[in-house]
């Protein structure tokens, strides 16, 4: 069985290896794929679009994933099985529905049954706690409806996801992710530059909070050359800029939930 694991752990720190000791001590035949632990620290829909995103690309299995600042809160431990039939884990503050919800949520469980946790659970590492030990049994066989009771999926905690506001040949976004590259993901489709007149070979300006920018809608870095700064459709079909050769995030001083304003100059 393949679990797929996503934090934001780091690799600097014990937790991630701790995880993986969990998960091989109860799932030792289980394959697990660690798509990253590099989310920044608490970012949940960071968190939530890079599992989203990466999901197509990753065998069904068991997907768990953690980044949980509301540990030690009220908030819920969650099973949640779409109607392909994978399971994903996690806290119940909107990480995994965006991905969950690709096929539909089927169904979804509290994990409260205390035989599928270590004991006693500390009030700062779920991940280590209810989470991996819930991702391994079910990587194992065991069926969702053992770790807990069943929970109503509609009353799954959902995230605000920013949505743009597309006129006429103005666009105002959100950036919902950096790369390490320093690629800007922002909240946008092919579709709402295309209504916006914004087609590749057209010049934008991009207008940030204290400063103003031209680039180049384009299809590929081929198209620009090094140093210029493109507007273009990134491998998870979201609206992207980048500088070519450079680090356009570092260049602007931007960070993921910061706006920004895309202009068609005539």
């Amino acid at each position: 069985m393949v679990l797929s694991f996503l934090s934001d752990f780091g690799l600097q720190d014990d937790f991630v290896g701790t995880c993986h000791g969990v998960i091989a001590r109860i799932a030792p035949d289980a394959r697990i794929i660690d798509i990253t632990h590099g989310i920044e620290p608490q970012a949940v829909l960071q968190g939530s679009i890079v599992l989203a995103n990466t999901l197509p690309y990753v065998p069904d299995g068991v997907h768990l994933a953690v980044v949980d600042p509301g540990v030690g809160s009220g908030r819920r431990p969650i099973a949640a099985r779409d109607r392909e039939g994978r399971v994903f884990v996690g806290p119940d503050n909107g990480l995994l529905i965006p991905a969950a919800e690709r096929a539909g949520i089927e169904a979804a469980w509290e994990l409260q049954n205390a035989a599928y946790r270590l004991e006693p659970v500390s009030r700062t590492f779920h991940g280590r706690d209810i989470f991996a030990p819930a991702a391994a049994y079910l990587a194992t066989g065991v069926v969702p409806e053992e770790l807990g009771p069943p929970i109503q999926p509609a009353t799954l905690v959902r995230l605000a996801v920013p949505v743009p506001e597309v006129g006429d040949a103005k666009i105002r976004a959100t950036v919902l992710y950096v790369d390490r590259y320093g690629n800007v993901q922002l909240n946008l489709a092919r579709s709402d530059v295309e209504r916006a007149g914004i087609e590749p070979g057209t010049l934008v300006e991009l207008e940030l909070e204290l400063d103003s920018y031209y680039a180049t809608a384009a299809r590929t870095f081929a198209d620009a050359r090094a140093g210029d700064i493109i507007l273009y459709e990134d491998s998870y079909e979201r609206i992207a800029i980048a500088i070519s050769g450079g680090n356009a995030a570092e260049m602007f001083s931007i960070s993921p939930g910061d706006e920004l304003t895309v202009t068609l100059v005539a």
